[in-house]
Order: structure tokens, then sequence, then C-alpha cells
């Protein structure tokens, strides 16, 4: 595999994150209780999609509004929080038509401005991110103190309010334990590692999201140099374990992900739980060469990750037109899951 295809079985995606919030109105946990709150977050709804739906086409999405199902669907996609769903009273979000850039709307700021992009690519994020908030700004004031920055409902997140998060697959650290040795280094260096939806989410199928845990006294260069540095790190240690892997693990590891695709491709129930485990293991045998690619390893594995999203709850109530049960759940999954990697041909 060439160097930029290694990075990009490791780096899966990346994520620029500003948190603002408007001059004069209370932060949301305050709104809430506001008798006027639902009042003035119409009028910051409507302030933002003006301004938002003049640079390109975004889609509104009212949580008070919108379906359990529909929210749950836009979080399994991360382009909304578990905090956004539960400020439903007052809260929004405006998603781009490719879903590369979601802005919510009174989560726990008035403002998160997101955008994503595949691979890792953080300062490109940050360039494009960047600019909408400059068009934004130029119409709406935000809360600024000239010492402290950006102010936010959260202290960490004042300055700058810029995070940078990169979503990693670490199947080798984290299964060898490498990855635990590592995460008191980065706690230094005033990063953090969360699991696939951020804060208080676990690891799901050995994916981790590696950010800057504070923004004030950096610039925004100092904090994407500083994120790219630690997780240019962690791609390369991460190549390097998967080689001392699949040398010392040999034929129980090829058993381990062979078995995976065995059971993937004709069982008849498929928890969730289960075939996120089993999914990733198909990923690191596919990124160890162990299946014939014909050069579409990177395909191969971007199908997955895709998949990976599409068979969480909301995704397959979706694909199925029905509100099933969770045994009806592992059965659909099951069906779509073998389907898809029996039209793969990893044999």
């Amino acid at each position: 595999m060439n160097p930029r295809l290694e990075y990009e079985s490791v780096a899966v995606s990346s994520r620029i994150r500003l948190a603002r919030n408007f001059k004069d109105y209370p932060f949301p946990a305050l709104l809430l209780r506001d008798p006027h709150a639902e009042e003035q977050a119409s009028e910051m709804i409507r302030l933002l999609s003006a301004e938002l739906t003049s640079m390109e086409e975004f889609h509104l999405y009212k949580m008070k509004d919108i379906s359990e199902q529909d929210a749950e669907l836009l979080k399994e996609r991360y382009l909304i929080s578990r905090d956004l769903i539960a400020h439903g009273k007052i809260s929004a979000a405006l998603i781009s038509e490719d879903e590369s850039i979601s802005v919510m709307i009174n989560e726990e700021d008035h403002v998160r401005e997101q955008y994503f992009i595949k691979g890792f690519d953080l300062g490109r994020a940050y360039e494009r991110i960047s600019g909408i908030d400059d068009i934004i700004s130029d119409s709406i004031p935000f809360a600024y103190d000239e010492e402290l920055g950006y102010l936010t409902a959260c202290p960490t997140n004042l300055g700058t309010g810029l995070r940078a998060s990169v979503m990693l697959f670490l199947p080798a650290l984290s299964r060898r334990g490498r990855l635990q040795r590592v995460m008191p280094v980065l706690t230094r260096l005033g990063l953090t590692v969360r699991g696939a939806f951020g804060e208080g989410s676990g690891a799901e199928g050995d994916l981790f999201q590696i950010s800057n845990e504070v923004t004030l006294g950096l610039s925004e260069g100092e904090i994407l140099r500083e994120v790219e540095q630690a997780v240019t790190k962690l791609v390369d240690m991460e190549l390097s374990e998967r080689i001392r892997m699949k040398v010392e693990e040999g034929p129980a590891l090829e058993d381990r992900i062979m078995r995976s695709l065995g059971i993937l491709t004709c069982c008849r129930l498929l928890e969730e739980r289960e075939f996120v485990s089993r999914i990733s293991d198909i990923k690191l045998g596919i990124a160890l060469g162990l299946f014939g690619d014909g050069g579409k390893r990177e395909v191969r594995i971007d199908e997955l990750d895709r998949l990976q999203i599409a068979m969480r709850p909301g995704g397959l109530k979706l694909l199925s037109r029905e509100a099933a049960g969770a045994e009806r759940q592992s059965e659909l999954r099951a069906r779509y899951v073998a389907e898809k990697l029996r039209n793969m041909k990893l044999l």
C-alpha cells in the first residue's frame, strides 16, 4: 500500500469545530429557563439561517419538529449531538447538502460550526469553516472579550473556541494495550482521546477521536500544529504496531479475521455490538492485505466505514422502512451485512 493509502487506513476523517455565542443572549443552559426562550431561539435560528442559506444550500432541522428517529439518524452520522437533542425546545441544526458542514444552534453554546473532511487534512477543514465563520460574524455580533477571546459556556472552549479532531482507526494500538500507555502523554500535551461520539462515549470498533482539550492561550495555528503532530505520531505508531501484530500473532490473527468474515456472511442474527467488533476485524484484515484486493483497499475500507454507520438502529430503520424491535433489527442487520460483504468479494 502506498504511504497515502496507509495513512487513510488509519486516519478516517478530520473535523474542525468552532464554538460561538450571540452577544447579549443568555447561554443555552440559562436560556432554557427563560420564559421567552422559544422566541429568542427562533430569532437566533432565523438570523443564522439567513446567513448560511445566502452562501449555499442548507437544510434546517428544528429538534422540536423532527421525529425521534430522524434525530437519532443525524446523531449516528455525527451531524448533531446528544446535547442538541436534549435541548430540543430551543435547538436546531443547519446541515449542508453534502453533509460536510453542520451548524448546531443552542447545543452547549449558541453556535457550534463544524466541517468534516475525509482523511487527515485539518488545514483544509479549518480554512473552510473559518471562511463560513467570518461571513456569519460580519452580520451577527458574537460574545467576545479582548483578554479571554470568544466567550463560551465551558471554560475549556474560551479563546479561539476551536476544537480540531481526527477520527483514527487504531485496532493494533488499542488491542495490544499500547494506546493506554500513550494517553497520559497526550493529556500532558493538552490533547484528549475520546470515543467515536465524543465526550462521554466509549470506543466503538477501535475508532477514537484525538483532539485538543484547551483553546485559551493558543492561536488557531498552534492548536492545529499540536493536533497534527500528535496524530502523525499515532498513525506511524499504529502502522508499525500492525506490522508487529501480523508477525507475532500470525495464524491466530488471521483466524480471528477469517472467523469474523465467516460469521458476518453466514449468521442469521447480528447484534450491533458484535457487528461493530467483527467489522473492525474485516477492516484490519483489508489494511493488512489479507484479502486479495486488486488495488481496492481504500475503496473497501471506505465502504465498510459507511456500512458501520448505516447499520446503527436509525440507519436500519431508514433502510428497511420499518420500526423494528431488537431481534428484527438483528435479523435485518445480518441480512444487509452479509449481502454487502458477498458483493465485495473479499475472497
